[in-house]
């Protein structure tokens, strides 16, 4: 079904959600060159630069074949939020919607695609002093504090300090959120477990045919463990390797594991999400995306 279409699309956005290695990166291409499309990825580690084989970021072909925006945009240590990345995809937004295209937002991390979705309000930043008071203390009792002021941790990765000490700093405060946005289409890429869990599983061996190791070695010789960009899945599961506590099929089975978890904290916050219209096959996506630009 090509189509090629060129609606109006002044104020269209298109959002491709599901769980890590579902598929999203090949439907939104696909729906981009079909629909005159240009990609915003929603991504908490793509948006680095360096960490390319660990991230599945998107290849140099992709990104020829359709315009890719917020890929490598921060260095591997920075500090990067939400917030921020709202804000950077709402001027790329308007930027493509300028160009009569349709800006399709894709990606794992919820929390980024939620909140230029529902126009979520941040807290304001911390206090420099108390975050560096944080900063100082250890995760374990960064998470005993936390315990003792009595906040959830479960909507948290705890292996993050710094997602621990940003609980702390707005105590627990939920970002507030409003309706979904008019003229926007969630498309979730619906897939059997069993399958997902072969193709992460796939995945992750074809990272570590692809050089993975040698990767994580230059950005741990360059920055060292404590870079956040190492904090994330299929760079942290290294360390003990490195230190030679473990083989490279352990390390390789708990990048699996980790995968694996990920993608279920992700299909949980999506299915909260009542507004995504599910689709099994990239025609079924097709079609919703057809009835969606004709609809002026």
């Amino acid at each position: 079904m090509t189509k090629n279409n060129q609606s109006d699309a002044s104020d269209k956005l298109v959002a491709i959600v599901g769980e890590t290695a579902a598929g999203k990166s090949l439907y939104a291409l696909n729906l981009a060159k079909s629909f005159h499309g240009e990609i915003i990825a929603a991504d908490s580690w793509t948006v680095r630069r360096e960490l390319n084989i660990g991230t599945a970021k998107p290849s140099q072909a992709d990104r020829q074949q359709v315009p890719h925006h917020l890929l490598d945009i921060v260095a591997p240590c920075q500090d990067f939020n939400a917030a921020q990345f709202k804000d950077l995809a709402l001027q790329h937004i308007r930027q493509i919607q300028q160009r009569r295209a349709i800006p399709i937002l894709t990606g794992g991390t919820g929390l980024y695609i939620d909140s230029v979705l529902f126009d979520y309000s941040f807290a304001p930043p911390a206090d420099e002093a108390i975050r560096q008071q944080y900063n100082a203390m250890t995760r374990k009792d960064l998470l005993l504090l936390a315990e003792k002021k009595k906040l959830n941790t479960s909507s948290i990765d705890i292996r993050n300090k710094r997602r621990i000490i940003r609980l702390l700093e707005t105590n627990g405060a939920q970002p507030n959120k409003k309706a979904l946005r008019a003229d926007t289409l969630v498309i979730g890429v619906e897939i059997d477990r069993a399958e997902l869990y072969q193709r992460i599983e796939q995945r992750v061996h074809q990272m570590i045919e692809q050089g993975l190791e040698a990767e994580v070695r230059q950005l741990v010789d360059r920055y060292g463990w404590d870079c956040e960009g190492l904090k994330g899945i299929g760079y942290r599961e290294w360390q003990p390797y490195l230190a030679g506590s473990v083989n490279l099929e352990e390390v390789t089975q708990a990048i699996i594991r980790s995968t694996k978890q990920l993608a279920k904290r992700q299909r949980t916050w999506f299915r909260a999400n009542k507004h995504i219209h599910w689709c099994k096959s990239y025609e079924q996506a097709e079609q919703q995306m057809y009835t969606f630009v004709q609809n002026r």
